[in-house]
């Protein structure tokens, strides 16, 4: 029902294109080919956010992924001929650290690499160790000719020039293993699902609104967009695999609650009951420092029921890895959603 090969090429095409948060367009613009190949029409918002509308009639349910990724901005052009950066999103500066980068300025991009201050262990010895991780710690290394910040204005750089990290992706033994996993294996997973709907082999039980938001790493993806009739929410990210969670890379993760405290009752158990009924492997989980597309939903004020359905990730917002099984029991687990009807 759900073709495999489709999912993994279209989380390898979005892996990579870059698209930190502010800086989407390119991404955007491929899911956009992509729907439309299927024969959606995507609409949008004035801020961008994507959807299509899937069924006849109004949608009374929505699907929310988000496309944005984790980056950097350029906040200075350093004497050195270096560029200081700021992260853009929330993520650590020790998983920042030797990182290969684009910068994207006015008039073109350079590449370059995210390096500490004290980079030389030749010339800096144990101090490369003992100095802080953090962002007023870091630097860019830029691959261009020319010294100093003349060099830097020569090349075009610019203070607010957009930094996308490289993503690097690999695949083995059932494994992906790349930065910005965190949304795009969730994008593929209901572009997946798309296709299925598409190819007609699956039917939604109630129209439903797929959203492919901009902004959910900086809080605002889920905040507008939804259509007047919907009732319910279903954000699709990323669980967590780590110490003290139940998150495993050969199931779905329901999340049961977040920092903004506990889902729907009734979606929620309404995902678990449906994970039962079609033999689909899932845990739950809860989340302490984690939110979603349907955080923001609410605090928006938006008068639905929210969910989180979630495939399984490591290292979440630095070398990040899950497994295709995880992925397709989260196809597996929106099939069965789509498929049902809403609660009386």
């Amino acid at each position: 029902m759900i073709d495999h090969d489709y999912l993994r090429e279209r989380l390898l095409d979005l892996l990579k294109t870059p698209s930190p948060v502010g800086m989407t367009a390119e991404s955007v613009a491929l899911v956009d080919g992509w729907l439309r190949e299927l024969g959606y029409e995507p609409v949008y918002t004035r801020r961008g956010v994507l959807s299509v509308v899937v069924g006849q009639g109004e949608p009374r349910r929505a699907l929310a992924v988000h496309l944005d990724t984790l980056g950097a901005m350029v906040t200075e052009l350093k004497p050195n001929g270096r560029l200081a950066l700021r992260n853009t999103g929330t993520w650590a500066a020790r998983f920042a650290e030797g990182a290969r980068v684009t910068i994207f300025c006015d008039h073109g991009t350079h590449r370059g690499t995210i390096l500490p201050l004290k980079a030389s262990g030749h010339r800096f010895n144990a101090e490369v160790d003992s100095q802080p991780a953090d962002w007023d710690n870091l630097e860019i290394r830029v691959d261009v000719t020319g010294e100093g910040l003349a060099g830097l204005l020569a090349a075009g750089f610019a203070v607010g020039d957009m930094v996308a990290v490289d993503a690097q992706p690999e695949v083995e033994n059932g494994f992906i293993v790349s930065r910005h996993l965190d949304d795009k294996a969730g994008c593929a997973v209901l572009l997946a699902v798309l296709k299925a709907i598409a190819d007609g082999q699956v039917t939604p039980a109630v129209p439903f609104q797929a959203m492919f938001t901009i902004a959910e790493e900086i809080g605002i993806g889920g905040t507008h967009g939804f259509g007047a009739q919907v009732e319910e929410l279903l954000a699709i990210d990323n669980g967590v695999s780590a110490p003290n969670q139940t998150t495993r890379d050969d199931a779905v993760t329901i999340a049961m609650r977040d920092r903004q405290g506990p889902f729907d009752q009734g979606l929620t158990r309404q995902m678990i009951a449906l994970c039962q009924q079609n033999g689909i492997p899932h845990v739950r989980d809860t989340f302490r420092h984690y939110r979603s597309d349907s955080a923001a939903a609410v605090e928006a004020g938006w008068d639905i029921r929210v969910g989180l359905v979630c495939f399984s990730l490591d290292s979440s917002h630095g070398w990040e890895r899950t497994h295709e099984a995880s992925l397709h029991a989260l196809a597996q687990l929106l099939v069965a959603y789509i498929g049902s009807d809403m609660p009386a």
